[in-house]
């Protein structure tokens, strides 16, 4: 598997885990999401907000026209969770489009981010680790906050291997998403 192809499947594999997480938020009242809670952000809703605006600084970054501060303006830009759910869905196929239109040299291109003192200027390849490494470490969180409430948290580190009986596990989900595995892998080419 060559890095354009890793950090493809890395994308889908992310929307792939932001949606059973969010299907499982969504059966959570209002109540329930807006709970204060132990974690470094307060609530679910907090952490699903923070997940996204995050989302929205490095995309727009890696689409090379970055957003800064003004991620994180509102902090909550979406205390109803259907609109969250929507625009993290969003910022999930916007990370998969970024990934596959990578091109030659894609993964080497600068990135710059704008931080309070300084623009900081990384590689797209490090970015996009440090962004999906962000998703894991809050969607944890999120899914341990979800302990205590009404609803199981959902499996969030299924195998993401050819193993058929692995694949079955994730039909269902991939047909909510629309995803298959040729699609993903791109077997369905020559």
């Amino acid at each position: 598997m060559d890095a354009q192809r890793y950090f493809i499947a890395q994308a889908y594999n992310n929307a792939w885990a932001n949606h059973r997480l969010l299907k499982a938020c969504g059966q959570l009242s209002a109540e329930e999401l807006a709970a204060e809670r132990e974690n470094f952000f307060p609530s679910i809703i907090h952490t699903l907000n923070h997940i996204l605006t995050v989302d929205w600084l490095y995309i727009s970054a890696l689409e090379g026209d970055c957003i800064g501060a003004a991620a994180f303006e509102p902090e909550i830009p979406f205390p109803a969770f259907a609109e969250l759910d929507r625009e993290q869905r969003a910022a999930d196929h916007r990370l998969i489009d970024h990934c596959r239109h990578l091109g030659e040299g894609g993964l080497a291109a600068k990135v710059h981010i704008p931080r309070p003192t300084h623009i900081q200027v990384e590689t797209a390849d490090r970015t996009l680790l440090h962004l999906f490494q962000h998703q894991i470490h809050h969607r944890g969180q999120v899914h341990a906050m979800l302990s205590g409430t009404s609803v199981a948290p959902p499996q969030l580190d299924e195998f993401f291997t050819a193993d058929p009986a692995e694949q079955a596990l994730r039909r269902q989900d991939f047909a909510e998403l629309g995803f298959t595995e040729a699609l993903i892998w791109e077997t369905d080419h020559a």
